[in-house]
C-alpha cells in the first residue's frame, strides 16, 4: 500500500481533522490551524459542509433509494454516507492515490462500501468503475459535495456533470454544495478568488452557475440555499453563530 508522506499536509487528512478525525498527520494539524487563523470560519464550515451531507443522504435513503456515489469523496471517515446509511451500497470516488491507498485500508472488507480511483472529469470511466458495484439501472444519490468549486470552468465540470445526470436512471438524486462569495449578491456579479473553505483556492460562481450544475433536475425544498438553511435538524436558536454567505447546498432529482 502505498504511504502517506508525513512531511507533506494532504487535502484529505486536513478535512479529516477539521470534522474531529484521527487519520491525520502532525504536518495536517499545523496546516489547519495555520488556516484558521486566517480564515476562521474554516473548520465551521467543514463541519457544515458534512453535516448537510448527512441530511442530504438521510433525504435520498428516506426517498427509497439505496445506491450512493461520493465523488471526489476524500476520506471515508467521520459520519461519511456508509455511516450514515449503512443499508445502503456506497461507492467512494477520488483520483488522489494517497487518498485511495488509505481508503482501501479503511473500508476494508466492507460488503456495502466500496472505494474506486477515478477522476470525476471523465464520467464514462466513473460509472464504469461503480457500475461493479453499484446497479447503475436504478436510481443513485450522487453527491458532489464540496468539491466542484476546486475544478476551474477550463476542466469542463459542466460537461462532466450533464453527462452523468444523463446517464443516472430515473428518481436519482444530484446533491451539490459549492463555495460562493455570491450567497446575498445579485447573480450578474462576479468574484473570482479562494473559497472559505478550500485552503488551496478555487473557482468562485453565482448562485445561478451553481444551479446550473443540476441542469434539468427540480430542486427539491428549499431549493438552493446556504448549506445550514438545506432542511435543518433544528430550528436556530437566539445566539446561535451565523455562517457568513458561502456555501450554498442543493438538492435536485431526476424526474421519472
Amino acid at each position: 500500500m502505498r504511504q502517506f508522506d508525513p512531511e507533506r499536509p494532504n487535502l484529505a487528512r486536513m478535512y479529516d481533522y477539521m470534522l474531529g478525525g484521527k487519520d491525520n498527520f502532525a504536518v495536517d494539524r499545523q496546516a489547519i490551524e495555520q488556516l484558521a487563523e486566517l480564515i476562521p470560519e474554516a473548520v465551521p464550515l467543514a463541519r457544515a459542509n458534512r453535516a448537510f451531507l448527512q441530511r442530504a443522504v438521510r433525504y435520498v435513503a428516506a426517498g427509497g433509494v439505496r445506491q450512493l456515489l461520493d465523488l471526489g469523496s476524500g476520506l471515508p471517515t467521520q459520519g461519511s454516507a456508509h455511516e450514515v446509511a449503512p443499508e445502503a451500497r456506497v461507492v467512494y470516488v477520488d483520483h488522489d492515490p494517497v487518498v485511495a491507498a488509505h481508503a482501501a485500508a479503511l473500508l476494508g472488507r466492507s460488503s456495502r462500501a466500496a472505494f474506486v480511483e477515478a477522476d470525476l472529469l471523465d464520467p464514462e470511466a466513473v460509472l464504469a468503475r461503480a457500475g461493479g458495484f453499484l446497479d447503475l439501472r436504478e436510481p443513485v444519490g450522487v453527491l458532489l459535495v464540496s468539491i466542484l468549486h476546486f475544478l476551474p470552468d477550463s476542466a469542463r465540470p459542466r460537461e462532466a456533470v450533464a453527462a452523468l445526470r444523463e446517464r443516472l436512471a430515473p428518481g436519482s438524486y444530484l446533491v451539490i454544495t459549492h463555495a460562493t462569495s455570491m450567497g446575498r449578491l445579485e447573480d450578474g456579479q462576479r468574484y473570482r478568488g479562494a473559497s472559505s473553505d478550500d485552503p488551496g483556492g478555487g473557482t468562485d460562481r453565482t448562485p445561478a452557475e451553481i444551479r446550473a450544475f443540476f441542469g434539468d433536475f427540480p430542486l427539491e425544498p428549499p431549493g438552493l440555499v446556504q448549506a445550514v438553511d438545506w432542511r435543518p435538524d433544528r430550528p436556530k436558536l437566539v445566539g446561535d453563530w451565523s455562517l457568513p454567505s458561502s456555501l450554498m447546498a442543493g438538492v435536485g432529482k431526476k424526474p421519472l
